[in-house]
């Protein structure tokens, strides 16, 4: 038991150092935490081999929390599992690859929205506006923690309107795209995040006024815009 005690403590103060993480949190959030900050910032490279066993002696805890966070960043798409060769991080796509997403979701979030408008349950009300504020107090600190936490709260805002608008296979079809952390490790910059929040309230504004074509108008210029931000680093890649 003093083992198991003194390897959590070990634990935490090393996220804290690593990430600037918070102690109140469970140990297995902190390490999920510290993991998804590095692979966002890229401090962890795409393609990167993530040994369970080396974390393991990194962060001096058990396997648990580890693999209870590599879930975590498997489901967003940020690590990859390979059967028999564990888990790595994710590739981020090609320039092609994002041109493509930018276009299928031109193609479907607008829609989305506007379909997502006149559907909205109180529940859904109040954690779009939940979410679109807590991405707002997030905005001008800086860190690297709060950008990965802001990657997943911009993936939880889209996820939040194509879950309303009611359509499985919009809601599938996005959610297969990871294309909120991946454009996040494009770019670690502090105008992503202000001029994102402007233009979700856009949105939001929009939605709880049950103007639908106003919502639909309000994400294409969003999704357009975030498109003219990333081009430059995109259009890079190979």
């Amino acid at each position: 038991m003093t083992g198991s005690v003194g390897m959590e403590d070990g634990a935490q103060n090393q996220a804290r150092d690593r990430g600037g993480l918070h102690g109140r949190a469970s140990l297995g959030e902190e390490i999920y935490e510290v993991m998804l900050t590095q692979l966002i910032t890229l401090k962890i490279p795409p393609g990167e081999r993530l040994s369970i066993d080396a974390l393991v002696r990194e962060f001096g805890v058990s396997q648990t929390p580890i693999r209870a966070a590599l879930i975590r960043l498997e489901a967003e798409g940020l690590v990859v599992r390979k059967h028999n060769s564990g888990y790595s991080a994710a590739s981020i796509p090609n320039g092609h690859r994002f041109g493509e997403i930018y276009d299928f979701r031109l193609i479907l979030e607008p829609a989305a929205a506007a379909k997502a408008t006149g559907r909205l349950t109180p529940a859904q009300q109040a954690e779009l506006i939940d979410t679109s504020a807590e991405m707002n107090r997030l905005v001008g600190d800086g860190s690297e923690v709060t950008y990965g936490r802001f990657a997943v709260l911009d993936a939880r805002f889209h996820q939040l309107i194509a879950q309303a608008c009611g359509n499985q296979l919009v809601i599938e079809a996005l959610d297969r795209l990871y294309a909120h952390m991946h454009l996040f490790r494009l770019r670690f910059h502090s105008t992503v995040t202000e001029e994102a929040v402007v233009e979700h309230k856009l949105v939001v504004d929009a939605m709880l006024a049950g103007h639908e074509a106003a919502a639909a108008a309000a994400m294409r210029r969003h999704i357009e815009s975030s498109r003219q931000r990333m081009e430059p680093f995109y259009r890079t890649l190979a």
